[in-house]
């Protein structure tokens, strides 16, 4: 009878212990859950598909290469970066232009006005050593 009494006050001032570890753990936080349509969302562009592919101008020329996908440090801001001009890789610089001035479809990726001066002209892009 002493053993099982002992039993259940451990029990208890364990489970008061571990309870008071979770509350301890800071205000609770909340999730708003958002129902997006899958089917609709699984006939995207993956990142791995994206990343590495050719930018075409509104003639159809070749003006970049995507070569990784940014997101700014607030998390709202998707960029692409693109590589531009050089020759198999070398002398090419980075540049980053926001996700959303690229237009998907056919499986192309355009740049609407874009062209290889006009981009060159831009500022190079640098990846933080971080």
């Amino acid at each position: 009878m002493k053993i099982k009494m002992l039993l259940a006050t451990i029990a208890i001032a364990s489970g008061t212990l571990m309870f008071s570890q979770v509350w301890a753990q800071g205000v609770p936080q909340t999730v708003e859950l958002v129902k997006i349509d899958v089917k609709q969302l699984a006939a995207g562009y993956r990142t791995t598909m994206v990343v590495g592919s050719n930018v075409l101008n509104d003639a159809g020329e070749t003006i970049g290469k995507i070569e990784d996908i940014l997101i700014s440090s607030d998390g709202k801001h998707p960029f692409a970066v693109l590589s531009i001009g050089g020759f198999l890789g070398m002398g090419a610089h980075l540049i980053a232009v926001p996700y959303d001035s690229l237009v998907f479809g056919d499986k192309k990726i355009q740049l609407p006005g874009g062209t290889k001066d006009g981009l060159r002209m831009l500022p190079e892009f640098k990846f933080s050593a971080k």
